[in-house]
């Protein structure tokens, strides 16, 4: 566990880190803006989230291939592409759970989903990228020994 521990703190990973960040939060930023404006013109909240939830997943797809992990061939991109969105529905189910467990917990209000959403994307972050670096992009470090193991930049 601590060898692959070490893989995330390197140059190379904590700029994917980065970038993951900066997409994730214009993609948040969008993510909420179409989350609200459904739930206003009436969408139940399940439904919001999962419009919301796709059509963020579709951008994050595109910007995390080219920027963050560099993947720019059209080699694998199918393949790719349904790991990522299969990484992105448990994400999903994950955060639909963590929210509709607040909202029948604690009656919440508009802000209150919108906080519980929040908590909901803090905790499925760090294994979101991991799985996109280590399985969808294949861009990590995993050492497979001992000597494999460099803290290093």
């Amino acid at each position: 566990m601590k060898r692959y521990i070490a893989t995330f703190l390197n140059k190379q990973s904590m700029s994917q880190v980065i970038k993951m960040g900066i997409i994730g939060v214009g993609n948040t930023v969008i993510y909420f803006i179409v989350f609200n404006v459904l739930r206003e013109l009436g969408l139940g909240l399940r439904p919001a989230n999962i419009v919301s939830f796709i059509l963020g997943t579709a951008l994050a797809y595109v910007m995390n291939r080219k920027w963050t992990f560099n993947a720019n061939t059209a080699a694998g991109s199918w393949r790719k592409s349904a790991k990522f969105f299969a990484v992105n529905a448990v994400a999903l189910l994950v955060t639909d759970q963590i929210v509709l467990f607040a909202a029948n917990r604690y009656e919440l209000t508009r802000i209150g989903e919108n906080i519980a959403l929040v908590v909901a994307s803090g905790l499925i972050l760090l294994p979101k990228f991991a799985t996109y670096r280590d399985l969808v992009f294949r861009t990590g470090d995993v050492p497979h020994s001992e000597d494999d193991v460099s803290l290093s930049g």
